[in-house]
């Protein structure tokens, strides 16, 4: 008999590296489903590790101890965070435990659901939680993964024995140290977005052939009879779905008709203008892509649009921290050209008359590469003030190789580009700054070096 057809209050699985984002919140979505859970890791963080520890999943010590593999596991789930050589993980194979990377094991708790899977290289995060978001207003139950934490939510991950529909962000990272095929590529989508396509994880993917075959091979493995709704704005996706003979429906779409006035973003709809929440061009194609996905899942236009009014965005995609009479600052997960460039391109659309003062660190594998860094040419255009931070101590815990401020300025374009890799030196920039008539935009997947959020609104002020 199959491990997922057991009495579930007998089910025992032990996580490798339980502490990562993905991972922890599985591991709290199969506690709250029944199962017996235990995990270990070198290393947790918050909010990781007080939400682990506030259900009894905090390991008693960090490290890895093989001991705690043994036959009485029906599975055990491998988090990339972990090495090929993990003592934990050989003791599994020795023992020849069946061995489950994430997409893996979220698949086989949902092999039979019809699987909604939204890929791309930017956007999958806010689109997923748009329809979650639609379906969560409109009591639409739904097992889930997503990449953000999300208001009315309790976890990023939920998993039951009888909702109809799985709804998965679909990223194409690696599923594990063990497993090198794409995450995307696993789940073997009912019902498929892919929102765009620009070159990412080049520690990865060293081409950017071999970063668009992932896509290729994701469209290819929708089931038969299965959908694709896409971007058709984006010509890389639409090369890509076009030249696929996948027997499926192919769906396009494109950012709808919409108008700024006062800092408030117009949606146009049959009922007339609606104001939103969010802003910015790609926010709106977004838009545009979950409400296909929505009607795919029995949700009207109408219904849609009532529900979509009140979503404010995911988790660290263009949140406000802070905003005064005159001013407001927004902080956004941007890191790659693509992102960095619609995210400054949004917030000058919906402030034109502010000084936009644009910040970004460079903070990943890809960003940090001296031979990606061209991508990056024209990214802050749209910003009348533009600063780039990175940390050279990064650079060499990534053994990357050296990069110099000169040539982030060239990669960049821009001679009026301060760059900064100190971060006392960059802080006292910040709160040295005239924030009058100003909007601050901080983008980043780290945090300057320790730069405190909390302190932008007092900044405005």
């Amino acid at each position: 008999m199959p491990i997922f057809e057991r009495n579930l209050l007998n089910m025992k699985v032990h996580f490798i590296a339980i502490g990562g984002s993905a991972m922890h919140n599985l591991a709290l979505a199969l506690k709250h489903k029944g199962y017996q859970v235990t995990g270990s890791d070198d290393i947790i963080y918050e909010p990781s590790k007080g939400r682990l520890k506030a259900q009894g999943l905090l390991p008693e010590s960090f490290g890895w101890y093989p001991e705690k593999i043994d036959n009485n596991l029906d599975a055990v789930i491998l988090g990339m965070h972990a090495k090929a050589d993990n003592p934990e993980l050989l003791k599994a194979q020795e023992l020849g435990l069946p061995i489950y990377s994430y997409p893996e094991f979220l698949f086989e708790q949902s092999k039979h659901k019809t699987r909604v899977v939204i890929g791309g290289s930017h956007g999958k995060t806010t689109i997923t939680s748009m329809i979650l978001h639609v379906l969560n207003y409109h009591d639409i139950e739904v097992d889930y993964m997503v990449g953000a934490q999300l208001d009315g939510f309790e976890r990023m991950v939920h998993l039951t024995d009888e909702n109809d529909f799985m709804v998965l962000e679909g990223d194409e990272y690696l599923s594990s140290p063990i497993d090198r095929r794409p995450k995307f590529h696993l789940y073997k989508a009912n019902i498929a977005l892919l929102s765009g396509i620009a070159w990412d994880h080049i520690n990865v993917f060293p081409t950017y052939e071999n970063y668009l075959e992932q896509f290729q091979i994701f469209v290819n493995s929708i089931v038969e009879g299965g959908s694709l709704t896409y971007n058709e704005e984006d010509p890389e996706v639409k090369k890509v779905v076009e030249a696929s003979e996948n027997t499926i429906r192919k769906l396009p779409y494109q950012t709808p008709e919409y108008f700024v006035e006062d800092g408030v973003t117009y949606l146009q709809t049959n009922e007339g203008p609606m104001p939103i929440e969010i802003f910015g061009k790609h926010n709106l194609n977004n838009l545009a892509g979950a409400k296909w996905i929505c009607q795919n899942m029995g949700v009207d236009e109408s219904d849609f649009y009532e529900a979509i009014a009140s979503f404010k965005g995911a988790s660290k995609r263009m949140e406000k921290i802070g905003a005064s009479n005159t001013s407001v600052a927004f902080k956004d997960f941007a890191h790659s050209p693509s992102k960095v460039a619609a995210t400054t391109k949004a917030l000058k659309e919906q402030f034109p008359k502010k000084r936009l003062l644009a910040c970004l660190e460079l903070h990943t594998y890809s960003s940090l590469n001296a031979e990606f860094l061209n991508e990056y040419k024209g990214a802050l255009d749209a910003a009348d003030k533009a600063v780039v931070f990175y940390s050279p101590e990064a650079i060499k815990i990534k053994r990357l190789e050296k990069v110099t401020a000169q040539q982030i300025a060239d990669a960049f374009q821009r001679d009026d580009l301060h760059v900064f890799t100190e971060p006392e030196v960059f802080q006292d920039f910040i709160f040295g700054e005239n924030f009058e008539h100003t909007a601050l935009l901080l983008m980043s997947s780290g945090n300057y070096g320790g730069l405190d959020f909390n302190q932008i609104h007092e900044l405005l002020m």
